[in-house]
């Protein structure tokens, strides 16, 4: 791996607009399960008979708030997670090699933010907004104001508060899809990171990518290894413990 790691330096000394494209496997090494590997969400026993992905729907929501809401704050929000490796290097390349570094997540922690990355277009939204549907007000996760049941109610008229997340049956914020694309279609180096880049049309937007070099780094095969400059079967946060920042 070192003459990986080593080449993979070279070319973020070079670069002049990074974007790292990741997914759940971003996130694991902060303690927040991935979705869909031997060990994700989905494999588990949600203890209520009903598969995750069906509680993570919109309808799912819309009818069933009461199992929702305590088995979404139970698997999905993590507050007292932090920044790795992984989120912690791309911070510090940001801010000390004075790089223009766009951050591309599927993720909806917001780690990348506490580690100190200033450009990171959320695709799938971010658990730490929400927003009464009726009023359009929005409500940070601290101030949420729950019932007996956890579901959370605005103060005014008692609609029920929703996360600020992409649930399947969902599009994708458009603002933040084109900002992605405006990103990758300027980056000369992109990396992707612990994505199945299986879920579209996030998955997609690789597809956008005319730079130079493409960086996969991933446990397991993903459709774009066969286009990549390199990839590196490694865990991402040994991987970023060995980069270097010039």
């Amino acid at each position: 791996m070192q003459q990986q790691i080593k080449q993979l330096n070279e070319w973020l000394d070079d670069s002049q607009h990074l974007v790292f494209f990741g997914g759940a496997g971003v996130s694991t090494e902060s303690g927040i399960p991935d979705f869909r590997s031997s060990k994700g969400l989905y494999m588990k026993d949600s203890g209520y008979n009903i598969p995750a992905e069906e509680i993570i729907s919109h309808h799912f929501y819309l009818a069933h708030p009461e199992i929702f809401f305590p088995y979404y704050f139970e698997h999905l929000v993590f507050p007292d997670a932090k920044p790795n490796a992984c989120h912690r290097y791309l911070a510090d390349y940001e801010q000390q090699a004075r790089k223009h570094v766009n951050i591309v997540t599927q993720n909806i922690d917001g780690l990348h933010q506490k580690a100190g990355s200033q450009r990171v277009t959320e695709l799938h939204g971010s658990v730490w907004r929400n927003y009464c549907e009726a009023h359009q007000h929005f409500y940070d996760y601290e101030s949420l104001p729950l019932d007996n049941q956890q579901i959370p109610h605005c103060p005014e008229d008692g609609s029920i508060i929703k996360p600020d997340v992409v649930l399947y049956e969902e599009s994708l914020d458009e603002t933040a899809f084109l900002d992605a694309i405006t990103a990758i279609q300027a980056a000369d180096l992109l990396i992707v990171a612990g994505t199945s880049l299986s879920v579209y049309p996030a998955a997609g937007l690789i597809n956008y990518f005319r730079g130079e070099h493409l960086v996969v780094i991933n446990r397991t095969p993903v459709p774009v290894d066969n286009q990549a400059s390199l990839v590196i079967t490694e865990d991402i946060g040994g991987v970023f413990e060995q980069l270097t920042i010039n």
